[in-house]
C-alpha cells in the first residue's frame, strides 16, 4: 500500500472510531434517569427543593437523584457570586439550604432521603 493510501485508511479508521464513541456517549447521556418518574411526581405533588449552587448539602441532595437530578422541582436561591438570596426565596422565607417545601406549607430543612420524600408526598419510589 502506498503511503497516501495508508494515511487515508488511518484517518478513515480514526473517524469511524470517534464517530462510534460520540454516538455511544450521546445515546447513554440521553437515557432517562432512574428516578425521573419519582422527581416528576414530587413536582406534581407540589414539592419544591430550594437550594444554592455553592451549598454542599444541596449537591448531596441532588446526587441522591443521580441522572434524574435535572427533573427535581428545584429553585436556585443564590444570587451570582453568592451575593445574597433572590426575591423568590426571600418571599418564600427560605432561611437555610437545602429546604424542601411541600403543598401543605410544611418546610423541612436538610437533606432528605428519597424514602423520606416518598413517604412525605406519596410518590412511589421504584428502583
Amino acid at each position: 500500500m502506498k503511503n497516501k493510501q495508508k494515511k487515508a485508511l488511518y484517518w478513515l479508521i480514526v473517524i469511524v472510531v470517534l464517530g462510534g464513541g460520540i454516538s455511544a456517549i450521546t445515546y447513554f447521556n440521553n437515557q432517562p434517569g432512574q428516578y425521573d418518574d419519582f422527581a416528576n411526581c414530587l413536582s406534581e405533588k407540589g414539592a419544591t427543593f430550594y437550594g444554592a449552587y455553592w451549598c454542599p448539602a444541596c449537591n448531596q441532595q441532588k446526587s441522591l437523584f443521580g441522572k434524574s437530578a435535572g427533573a427535581i422541582p428545584y429553585t436556585e436561591c443564590s444570587l451570582p457570586n453568592r451575593s445574597g438570596q433572590n426575591e423568590l426565596c426571600t418571599e418564600a422565607d427560605i432561611q437555610s439550604y437545602p429546604t424542601w417545601e411541600f403543598a401543605d406549607g410544611e418546610k423541612v430543612i436538610g437533606v432528605m432521603t428519597l424514602q423520606e420524600l416518598s413517604d412525605k408526598v406519596g410518590c412511589e419510589l421504584s428502583t
